[in-house]
């Protein structure tokens, strides 16, 4: 049985724009390393796979929870046209839960992260969109 979440693996092609867009959010980056080599190849399904690998992690969460930046350097990853468009299928989102959603959207807003709607409120929570690195839909909720 599933315990908790452990990580989110994100491809970038920009690791610059995505560690500062991750930093805002309170990640940490703790290690950095180059995945190259066969096992890596066959554990992920891509032949001559060489990529820069950046484990960050969420400070003071409980437990433990990461996000992981792949940067391709072989073969050249493709980018996604339909990178955060929520209507498709596959993956849509993830949310980090947040103790005050006022303070983090001006905060945030003020560093030049983008808002993709206005607040909302809706199953006992307020929530917003942020446009991620990527195209990747951060959403942020705080419980009332």
């Amino acid at each position: 049985m599933v315990k908790h979440p452990d990580h989110v693996t994100v491809a970038v092609h920009d690791p610059v724009a995505a560690l500062h867009f991750f930093a805002l959010l309170g990640f940490k980056e703790v290690k950095s390393v180059v995945i190259a080599g066969q096992p890596f190849a066959d554990y992920m399904g891509v032949a001559g796979i060489e990529a820069e690998h950046r484990t960050l992690v969420l400070a003071d969460a409980s437990p433990r929870f990461e996000m992981q930046l792949l940067t391709y350097r072989h073969p050249v990853a493709s980018s996604d046209p339909q990178a955060g468009d929520l209507c498709r299928l596959g993956f849509n989102h993830i949310c980090f839960a947040v103790e005050d959603l006022d303070a983090e959207v001006a905060r945030l807003t003020a560093a030049g992260v983008q808002l993709r709607n206005r607040v909302m409120e809706f199953h006992d929570r307020k929530l917003v969109f942020l446009a991620g690195p990527e195209g990747l839909v951060v959403e942020l909720a705080q419980w009332l």
